[in-house]
C-alpha cells in the first residue's frame, strides 16, 4: 500500500482477486475512492467478497492486480482475527502492536483490558486457543487503543451481547464520528445510520452507489432473487 498526496483518503483502482484454480475471479476492476471523512458500506450476498475486499485493503492479503493507495492511516480489519500471532499470548500479542505503533505498553494494555474485558487469565493464554469472539474483541480493542484516521470494520458490531454490540457502537460511530470508515455488514439499519455511500458487489462486479437507500434497495432485491 502507498500514500499518495492526495485531497482522497483512500483510491482504489482496477482492484482484483483471484483464488488459484477458481472458474472465475472473486471481483475484478473495482474502482472506488473514500473520503478522509467518509464513511463506505460494503453490500454482497455471502461469498460475493465483502470480506476479501477489506483484508485487503488493511494489508492482510496481497490482490491479483490493481492498486490500493493510502493517505491516511487504516487499521487492520477489525473483526478479523488473522493479524494475531496465534502462539502468543494476548498479552504479547498488545506488546507487539504496541512497539509497531510506537505506543506505552502499559498504557495500551489497560486500554484493550479495559474495553475487550477479556480478563487477566485470558490474556495470558495463546491467542490460538481463544474463541473467534475473543479475538475479535482484542483486534475491536487494540484498533481503538491506537487509534487510526480509516477503521476497517468487518461485522464486529455482530460481537459479544448487547450491552458490548453497544459499547462497540459508542466507540466508533459516536466518539470517532471526526473518521472515516469502511464497513462490510448485513445490518441495513446500521448502514443507514452511519454510511454515506455504499459499494455493492455482485458476481464479481462493484458498483458505488451515493444514495445508501437505493444501494439497500438493490442490495435486498438480489438477496430475494
Amino acid at each position: 500500500m502507498k500514500a499518495v498526496a492526495t485531497s482522497s483518503g483512500l483510491s482504489v483502482r482496477g482492484l482484483a482477486k483471484s483464488w488459484p484454480r477458481a472458474t472465475r475471479p472473486v471481483f475484478a476492476d473495482l474502482d472506488f475512492d473514500l473520503a478522509r471523512n467518509g464513511r463506505l458500506a460494503v453490500l454482497g450476498r455471502n461469498g460475493q467478497g465483502k470480506s476479501t475486499l477489506i483484508r485487503i485493503l488493511g494489508g492482510a492479503w496481497t490482490p491479483t492486480r490493481g492498486t490500493v493507495r493510502w493517505n491516511m492511516r487504516p487499521s487492520w480489519p477489525i473483526g478479523f482475527g488473522g493479524g494475531f500471532q496465534g502462539s502468543l499470548s494476548g498479552m504479547d500479542n498488545v506488546r507487539f502492536l504496541s512497539r509497531l505503533y510506537d505506543r506505552p505498553f502499559d498504557q495500551t494494555l489497560e486500554r484493550v483490558e479495559a474495553f475487550a474485558e477479556l480478563g487477566v487469565e485470558a490474556m495470558r493464554r495463546p491467542v490460538k486457543h481463544w474463541s473467534d469472539g475473543m479475538r475479535a474483541r482484542l483486534a475491536f480493542g487494540l484498533s481503538l487503543a491506537v487509534e487510526f484516521d480509516c477503521y476497517l470494520i468487518d461485522e464486529v458490531v455482530a460481537v459479544g451481547d448487547a450491552r458490548f454490540q453497544e459499547k462497540c457502537r459508542v466507540e466508533l460511530f459516536d466518539r470517532r464520528a471526526d473518521r472515516a470508515f469502511i464497513m462490510a455488514s448485513h445490518d441495513d439499519r446500521l448502514i443507514r445510520d452511519h454510511c454515506d455511500r455504499a459499494l455493492v458487489i455482485e458476481d464479481g462486479k462493484g458498483r458505488v452507489f451515493e444514495d445508501v437507500g437505493e444501494a439497500l434497495d438493490v442490495y435486498a432485491w438480489l438477496r430475494a432473487a
